[in-house]
């Protein structure tokens, strides 16, 4: 999967620019500031819908604009080429794929990118959202009935808070209970499924970054007590969720976590590890993903001179030259780490929102 071109507008300090992209490696040099994570920050919202920069929403648009818009040329793994575009203007967000409309599930399922960036170490540190963001991006892209399931679960959940906090009876909580059963046993079987296959993958890249740390494990926790029904937990917690006013147990509560033998709880890891362990974790579910649909996904390495040191850094660029993938680099100077792959790789200078090659 690669991007061959990129078109932005209006976003952050970019006014209006268009790259044509290398098929290999593509580095964005500048000040801080310039404009070089935007770019890796445009690629990612065709994939994600979003920002990866936390709290970003009202931030996208340039000063003195009403909203920003991003096009990109997608040529993926069987030769199919596409286009694809987000757009805000006001309050409104428009997602298209080769011309039609469609909803953001439409752009993720299309494109695919993965991104270390400097908060990336918030999968191990940061609030359980973001883990299972992490998780359901990997399971959305090989299970097709999971986001059915989602949709299923999420209309069930509302009804069931609703009627928690006008202190409904019995009654009225068990149909929804019975909905977010059925849709919610789904959910974790396919999450569980979903880390059981990651695990392989995850363990032999944490062998290479963090291998003095001992043997790793990724351990998920489906949201409820196991060996437990979720039609039973929901029954067991009526009481106490009157009390909340919301629903304490089931897949919105999910999570997981990741030990190492001389590590076992996230606590005992530096904020270098926990960074080490983010980017063995993206780095994990690209090759899974490669795995499982037989292409790889864009990769993107946002400041990555100085989020790692340079031992580091050759480990992941050998990595991304021997998978083939396209990968987008930025940092206020190359990769020491790319020295000797320079020659073959694209080579952008950015300045104030401007991008010359």
């Amino acid at each position: 999967m690669r991007l061959i071109e990129l078109r932005i507008r209006d976003l952050r300090v970019i006014r209006e620019l268009a790259i044509e992209l290398g098929s290999g490696l593509n580095v964005f040099v500048g000040a801080n500031g310039a404009g070089k994570t935007s770019v890796l920050e445009s690629a990612y919202l065709l994939s994600h819908g979003r920002s990866f920069r936390r709290g970003a929403r009202d931030t996208l648009s340039r000063l003195e604009s009403d909203g920003y818009s991003v096009f990109g040329h997608l040529q993926q793994g069987s030769g199919r080429e596409r286009r694809l575009g987000i757009a805000r203007v006001g309050n409104k967000l428009e997602t298209r794929v080769d011309g039609e409309t469609v909803g953001i599930a439409g752009l993720v399922k299309t494109c695919a990118v993965a991104c270390f960036e400097p908060g990336s170490h918030e999968l191990i540190s940061g609030i359980a959202e973001e883990r299972r963001r992490y998780l359901d991006w990997g399971v959305f892209h090989v299970e097709q009935e999971f986001l059915q399931d989602w949709r299923r679960y999420q209309r069930a959940l509302r009804q069931r808070n609703s009627a928690l906090r006008s202190v409904g009876a019995d009654g009225e909580l068990e149909p929804w209970e019975i909905e977010m059963s059925v849709a919610g046993e789904r959910i974790a079987r396919f999450r569980q499924g979903y880390v059981d296959r990651l695990r392989p993958f995850l363990q032999s890249v944490l062998n290479d970054f963090l291998g003095e740390l001992g043997d790793s494990e990724i351990v998920f926790d489906r949201g409820w007590n196991d060996g437990q029904s979720l039609a039973a937990a929901l029954a067991e917690s009526r009481g106490r969720d009157r009390e909340r006013g919301h629903t304490g147990r089931g897949p919105h509560r999910a999570d997981w976590s990741l030990g190492f033998e001389k590590a076992p709880r996230r606590e005992h890891l530096s904020r270098g590890q926990e960074k080490l362990c983010a980017l063995a974790l993206i780095l994990a579910q690209a090759r899974l993903y490669a795995a499982e649909t037989g292409e790889w996904p864009i990769l993107c390495f946002d400041d990555l001179a100085s989020e790692l040191d340079q031992a580091h850094q050759t480990l992941v660029m050998e990595q991304v030259l021997a998978s083939g993938a396209q990968a987008l680099i930025s940092g206020t100077e190359p990769p020491r780490a790319l020295a000797p792959d320079l020659d073959g790789a694209r080579m952008f200078h950015v300045e104030q929102g401007r991008i010359d090659p």
